[in-house]
């Protein structure tokens, strides 16, 4: 199967698809990770490739750098994506994986956004990582760390992908003017025009093709851009646009942004990440209702009335609506921001359920059960166990 028959299509496809790169040597950037001494070079000539977690920010490749790992080892492909996908998928995977060994090939399964499979899903994942029944690329955007279960990335290397640099993005944009998979030298941008363009593109090359792609769109028949030609696609109706979509990176990117902003106790880049979820569109009762989890998660009994500044922050949603909701989720989230934090009480819920799942159902104590009090409350095997463990004083004023 030839990976790259797609971007070999007619130009109706995305400037972006259509200029990925067919070989590890078109590769632009990343030279920790892909020069010579970097790691995935090395994994590759050592011809013991592991499975490996790409986690970086959109549009620094991590997909395309899959595929190309793939060809390189000369190993069969197969994509998931944990919006669609679940443990059927994942046995299907193996299955179809074990059919290929048969055939004497081995199998790369990348499965994009891995962070948002839950903790069942990616334990399903376990056991063909460890029998090699193929080898697992996942890719993230958000910090491992906390979003892949400890199991499963004890037996990943990680391999961190930076934003792509201004000079990285100038090659692509050279690439794409010069070569016939994208404009074939029959266009030019002034200076100023293509400073704008990659100053535009914050280190997303995948967004850099995208607004040079509509740019030309704008103008079909211009060889010769200019910076205002730019700026007519960035300011639709006088504003900039905001790159925010709800079905995308962008959201869940914002949205993470925002809470760890809480959690860092800055309510400046609090009240900013709401601002630009606001001003994209997004749903304001989620944001909301990921502020109420919040409240007890981080602030916990460092500042009880946190939970019941989110909550009214909903009632007001709820009772007033937008815009002058807006006042009320920002007075909300600067008093979070603010909040001395505490994470007690959600670790301490987490220590009981995996208590509960891996005992059972141990007995009551007697005493407590006839008499209603008892030297120790909980069962007997655990009634040392200690689960609430509390970080900060509650605010009492």
């Amino acid at each position: 199967m030839d990976l790259f028959e797609s971007a070999r299509a007619p130009d109706t496809e995305p400037l972006a698809h259509r200029l990925r790169p067919k070989t590890l040597e078109e590769w632009v950037g990343h030279e920790r990770v892909l020069g010579e001494q970097g790691a995935v070079r090395r994994w590759l000539k050592s011809g013991k490739f592991p499975s490996i977690l790409l986690w970086g920010p959109p549009g620094v490749g991590k997909t395309t750098l899959a595929i190309l790992i793939a060809e390189s080892l000369g190993e069969a492909f197969i994509q998931l994506s944990a919006v669609s996908s679940g443990v059927k998928d994942i046995k299907d995977a193996a299955e179809r994986a074990r059919g290929f060994r048969q055939l004497g090939r081995k199998t790369v399964l990348f499965f994009d956004e891995i962070h948002r499979l839950n903790k069942s899903q990616q334990d399903s994942l376990l056991p063909h990582v460890e029998s090699g029944v193929f080898t697992l690329i996942g890719a993230t955007t958000e910090n491992p760390s906390f979003e892949v279960n400890s199991a499963l990335l004890s037996r990943l290397r990680v391999v961190r992908l930076e934003r792509f640099s201004s000079s990285d993005l100038e090659r692509v944009l050279d690439r794409a003017l010069r070569e016939e998979r994208g404009f074939g030298g029959r266009i030019r941008f002034e200076p100023e025009a293509r400073e704008l363009l990659i100053g535009q593109s914050e280190g997303d090359a995948r967004r850099l093709l995208t607004l040079l792609e509509s740019v030309v769109l704008l103008h079909p028949e211009s060889e010769l851009f200019t910076a205002a030609t730019v700026r007519e696609v960035l300011e639709g109706s006088g504003g900039r646009i905001i790159p925010y979509d709800k079905a995308s990176d962008s959201h869940y990117n914002t949205i993470s942004a925002f809470i760890k902003s809480m959690r860092a106790s800055d309510p400046d880049a609090a009240v900013y990440y709401l601002a630009r979820m606001l001003e994209g569109g997004e749903d304001p009762m989620f944001i909301a209702r990921r502020m109420i989890i919040f409240a007890s998660e981080d602030v916990g009994n460092a500042e009880p009335r946190g939970l019941l500044m989110a909550v009214a922050a909903k009632e007001a949603l709820e009772t007033v609506g937008l815009p002058e909701a807006r006042i009320n989720l920002a007075h909300a989230a600067i008093s979070l921001a603010l909040a001395r934090k505490d994470r007690g009480v959600y670790e301490a819920i987490e220590a009981a359920i995996l208590e509960v799942r891996e005992t059972g159902a141990l007995p009551i104590p007697q005493a407590l059960l006839h008499q209603g009090h008892a030297k120790s409350l909980l069962p007997e095997g655990i009634k040392e166990r200690v689960y609430f463990r509390p970080r900060g004083k509650p605010d009492t004023q």
